[in-house]
């Protein structure tokens, strides 16, 4: 037996082995870098060269020319990815109009053909988190309820909980999701923006983002109570309901107090 067992065993087997492991290293590498190349939005050479031109032209003035960031001015752009800039520029948070604590939203100032060139400019220059695609962030195939307890879990002590945004510290603030598209609120989870903080796919599921995307979706349709009070949360309306409440019958004790004298 020890005999067969040696014949069978041969020196190079090692590395054999080692030289097999890193095949499928490689291989295991070609395959996710091919898959997230196909879930990046479509683009091309001209895309590039057109999105150069309009940075050149709009944002290198922070940025910098070569998109490596001015200390104290604005952040390097590098491996940032399409999906912030979609984001940014989509959102029209960029270009910001004047500094201050958080860029706030407002109209956009580039057309939709546009934003897809700065952001294919800006993933050509390092790699970074893709435009989610319209499967992705399709409310109807999420889970509304586990997106619930996903949003209150991680987001709602900034958003409020349903997403009706709140105030946070030194002048900045959770924006209200009511009128945030779903993309967009895919691409504030993938990149963090502002003061929040990045939830990758290895913190939030691709499918859990959908989810949660799918219960503020359906928050829009109304409040279930009837009056949403702005939607900040339980303790505003405990509040409101208190004062209302206890105000119509301290008013009430009083008027027929008035008329009984």
């Amino acid at each position: 037996m020890h005999a067969l067992a040696r014949k069978r065993y041969h020196k190079a087997a090692p590395l054999f082995l080692v030289l097999a492991l890193l095949a499928l290293i490689t291989g295991l590498g070609a395959v996710i870098t091919s898959q997230t190349a196909e879930a990046a939005t479509t683009t091309s050479a001209s895309d590039v060269e057109e999105g150069q031109k309009l940075f050149a032209a709009n944002c290198a003035t922070c940025h910098g020319i070569d998109a490596q960031g001015q200390d104290g001015v604005a952040p390097s752009l590098i491996g940032v990815g399409a999906a912030a800039v979609d984001f940014q520029v989509g959102t029209g948070r960029m270009p910001m109009q004047a500094s201050g604590p958080q860029a706030p939203a407002k109209d956009v100032q580039f057309t939709e053909d546009e934003i897809a060139q700065l952001a294919a400019y800006v993933a050509s220059l390092g790699a970074g988190p893709a435009i989610p695609t319209a499967e992705q962030v399709d409310p109807e195939l999420g889970d509304a309820a586990n997106g619930m307890q996903l949003f209150r879990t991680n987001c709602a002590m900034c958003h409020g909980s349903v997403g009706g945004g709140g105030a946070l510290t030194q002048g900045k603030f959770a924006p209200s999701l009511f009128a945030t598209t779903p993309t967009h609120i895919y691409e504030a989870m993938l990149t963090g923006p502002q003061s929040m903080p990045v939830f990758n796919n290895a913190n939030i599921t691709p499918e859990d983002k959908r989810d949660i995307i799918a219960y503020l979706v359906a928050q829009r349709d109304g409040s279930p109570g009837g009056i949403a009070l702005g939607a900040i949360g339980p303790v505003a309306e405990g509040w409101a309901a208190w004062f209302i409440g206890i105000g119509l019958i301290i008013a009430s004790t009083i008027w027929i107090g008035a008329r009984s004298s």
